[in-house]
């Protein structure tokens, strides 16, 4: 099964695709401009990897979560998908994210520590889902 998962982020959303069950591969964040452009081009995304399931990452216990679970379900919607979605805890992933490499680049804000995150999001999702 093809997966895809998401980290939605007010300027950034992280994506990674995981095509065979056990690797996954982060790839380039969709830099937002507005939620209409950026759920189109996630969506555009989904269509032509032939993703057919998405895990979007929820901040659980956090301060603000109940906002934040409001905006990124809001985000999902927008998106008008025909395949399953489920909602993984992200807590503390981009702090992991950011711990992961550091030295390897400088952690600028072209998306790529977001893709890291979303990655990490999906490898915790497919490792308790097993």
């Amino acid at each position: 099964m093809k997966i895809a998962s998401i980290d939605v982020g007010l300027k950034r959303i992280g994506v990674a695709i995981c095509l065979d069950g056990k690797i996954v591969i982060p790839q380039n964040a969709i830099l937002r401009k507005n939620r209409n452009q950026a759920a189109r081009e996630v969506k555009c995304f989904l269509e032509e990897w032939e993703i057919q399931r998405l895990i979007v990452g929820l901040p659980k216990d956090a301060q603000n979560s109940d906002e934040m679970q409001r905006r990124i379900e809001h985000f999902v919607s927008l998106l008008e998908l025909h395949i399953a979605v489920v909602y993984q805890d992200e807590q503390s992933s981009s702090l992991e994210a950011k711990e992961l490499t550091l030295g390897q680049f400088r952690h600028t804000k072209d998306g790529r520590l977001d893709s890291i995150a979303a990655k990490i999001i999906l490898e915790r999702y497919l490792h308790t889902s097993l």
